[in-house]
């Protein structure tokens, strides 16, 4: 039925994550992603596109489910180049997702539905 089902969008503009870099304010990102997102994200040379994907995927995650969740909740990796997401607020109940990440140069958006099992 289709009201186990949400879909959520979100868009981000990549200079916000420019403009705030990881060696100026480490603590800023460690309260909007995991440690393992964040090794991620370093490992490439335009970082803040990777930042700006992980997290616009968390905020289109955040629609599909329609409940209040912290950034930590929500973690965002890769199974065969593919996004992934896991929940570690199980209070939540369980879902699965499908999700995409795009970027382009200026900005990165992520596509999210969700099915409540």
């Amino acid at each position: 039925m289709l009201e186990n089902f949400g879909i959520g969008i979100d868009i981000v503009d990549v200079q916000r994550f420019e403009k705030i870099k990881f060696q100026d304010k480490p603590t800023f990102y460690k309260k909007l992603f995991c440690q393992s997102e964040i090794k991620y994200c370093l490992k490439y040379k335009n970082h803040a596109q990777h930042f700006a994907g992980k997290f616009a995927c968390k905020e289109a995650l955040k629609k599909s489910i329609k409940k209040q969740i912290s950034f930590l909740d929500v973690e965002t990796s890769h199974h065969n180049s593919r996004p992934v997401i896991r929940l570690h607020n199980t209070k939540l109940g369980k879902y699965r997702f499908l999700v995409s990440i795009s970027h382009e140069k200026e900005f990165a958006v992520a596509i999210v539905i969700s099915e409540k099992i």
